[in-house]
């Protein structure tokens, strides 16, 4: 990994692109720290700690919502619009033709998944100004009503600024912007929450805790690059005194094709109840509802059980067995003992749905499983960092690895991955 480290900055380009994304990332975390004007930080985060969903939204803003700073609402109003996007392209035609346009669709659906972003940010910011209206700094006894407008214009523009940070490490930086800047908001609470846990003087729990965190790792990395090699034949053609084609080759199948989406997803959709809930901080069902999704047996439950469909889902939405046997029968190629056509996509939709089931249910265990452990070893500091953190974490870590590695070996390097 040092070697390739080092050969990534040996290449100009790579340089460049790897000093702009540290560039943007820190940036982002310098708007984490910047509070928003006429808001009594003090009385933010003594509510936060009181509320497990709060807490949720903040791990994933980078500790920018108990600072209430211009990036408090992080990157979820993105992934929420993202969400809706995906799930409405089987209900409007024009997002499914968006889709299948190429490179001119996704331009018209990136713009207008940018204003149910905005749109979405508006609502959230509106709900953050009512749950802590109280934290609001009053003048003459009553709330400044130019001030809310400034908090709520802040959060939008904060939003905004995400995402065009988010798209200009995708497009200048080296790639996967957006998940990038989970990545690090998640990243930036380790060091202060791990000192925490130190500090509370059971450091053998800590020690214990580390060991499944490194367990965990392995086996997601483990299952991130597990695959299953559809072996692919391709017949012998003679063009003049040529003879193209016979060739052996495979066609490759990760065990966990959706990567780290269904995590995120499944993250949005339990935490947009605990948003929701902020509209109406006086309805005590909704803020109970909103708690016990984002804790709790409930919400252990709900997520496995969304990792799983959202596994599914996102699988078959990018992964399409059709065109893929089409494109084998139009290159001559043939699954040995499976029949061109119709015969080909049944076998394909087998095997992935066969390998898409124990990778759902990997995602889903992994999920949950460190955050019960963490629970039962009393650190409770740690909590936050369970299987959805590591699996976000580890995840995009792959993914980087996996876009620089395609660069590396590009320019004839040896990458990562042997």
């Amino acid at each position: 990994m040092i070697t390739a480290l080092a050969n990534a900055f040996r290449v100009p380009e790579l340089r460049r692109r790897i000093f702009f994304t540290l560039a943007i990332i820190a940036l982002y975390r310098v708007g984490a720290h910047i509070p928003v004007p006429g808001i009594d930080v003090e009385n933010v985060q003594a509510l936060i700690e009181g509320q497990a969903a709060l807490g949720l939204l903040n791990l994933f803003s980078g500790g920018a919502l108990e600072q209430f700073a211009v990036f408090a609402l992080g990157i979820m109003p993105y992934i929420t619009a993202a969400i809706i996007m995906q799930l409405l392209q089987g209900v409007i035609p024009i997002l499914e033709r968006w889709s299948k346009e190429g490179e001119a669709g996704q331009r018209k659906s990136t713009q207008a998944t940018r204003y149910v972003t905005l749109g979405i940010a508006l609502l959230q910011s509106i709900g953050y100004l009512t749950i802590f209206q109280d934290s609001l700094r009053t003048v003459g006894g009553t709330i400044d009503w130019l001030a809310s407008i400034v908090i709520v214009i802040s959060l939008i523009a904060g939003t905004a600024l995400i995402m065009w940070m988010g798209e200009l490490i995708t497009q200048r930086g080296i790639g996967n912007g957006m998940s990038l800047l989970i990545f690090a908001s998640i990243v930036a609470r380790f060091p202060s929450a791990l000192w925490q846990a130190m500090q509370v003087g059971n450091t053998i729990m800590v020690f214990v805790t580390l060991a499944i965190f490194v367990f965990v790792v392995a086996a997601i990395v483990f299952m991130e690059r597990g695959q299953r090699r559809i072996p692919v034949q391709y017949a012998k053609r003679v063009v003049g005194r040529k003879v193209y084609g016979g060739a052996g080759t495979y066609i490759p199948l990760k065990v966990n094709g959706a990567g780290v989406i269904p995590i995120i997803f499944a993250s949005a959709l339990l935490f947009f109840p605990a948003q929701i809930a902020t509209f109406f901080p006086g309805v005590a069902w909704l803020s109970s509802l909103g708690n016990a999704l984002a804790s709790g047996w409930l919400y252990y439950a709900l997520y496995a059980s969304l990792v799983i469909f959202f596994a599914y889902f996102y699988t078959a939405l990018v992964f399409n067995p059709i065109d893929l046997a089409d494109n084998l029968r139009k290159n001559g190629g043939f699954v040995p003992g499976v029949r061109p056509g119709k015969a080909t996509v049944v076998h394909i939709e087998t095997i992935m749905n066969r390998i898409t089931l124990p990778g759902a249910v990997f995602l889903a265990i992994i999920a949950i499983a460190p955050t019960i452990l963490f629970r039962a070893t009393g650190v409770t500091v740690l909590e936050q960092f369970g299987g959805t953190s590591i699996l976000i974490m580890v995840g995009v870590a792959l993914e980087t690895m996996t876009q620089l590695e395609s660069q590396l070996v590009m320019r004839h390097y040896d990458g990562f991955f042997k």
